[in-house]
């Protein structure tokens, strides 16, 4: 269903930073991309896609995040969920909503939101029943 989701920074190096220990602790992989407008990807290392991008705007105005978009990234445990969501905070990612269960969405969601140094607002979750 997803090809690959793209990311809008300003600042790509500190975005890269910020988001390659995130992306290692959900078990991803930096894909090897070459061209004149930087971006960098990451994806799992058993499929082809989905693809996570960061990338500057492409028409040269500064990246604004928007209101109501959000992108969810599956983590595979809970202890992923929480290990995700502290080293964001450490980071200084902003906090949108602690590690927990969600039951309102279902039983067992287990997740916690943030927003990037951007501003894009950032989901780890886990619908697993444990660890």
């Amino acid at each position: 269903m997803i090809s690959h989701i793209t990311l809008g920074t300003n600042d790509l190096d500190r975005a890269i930073a910020f988001y390659e220990p995130i992306m290692q602790a959900l078990g991803h992989v930096r894909v090897p991309f070459e061209r004149s407008d930087p971006f960098t990807m990451w994806k799992n290392p058993a499929m082809d896609r989905p693809l996570i991008a960061l990338t500057r705007p492409t028409n040269g105005a500064p990246h604004e995040p928007g209101n109501g978009q959000m992108v969810a990234f599956l983590a595979p445990t809970r202890s992923a969920v929480d290990a995700v969501h502290a080293l964001a905070i450490a980071a200084a990612a902003q906090d949108e909503g602690a590690p927990g269960l969600r039951p309102l969405y279902h039983p067992n969601y287990y997740g916690a939101y943030f927003r990037d140094p951007d501003g894009n607002k950032i989901c780890v979750v886990c619908h697993d029943a444990v660890d």
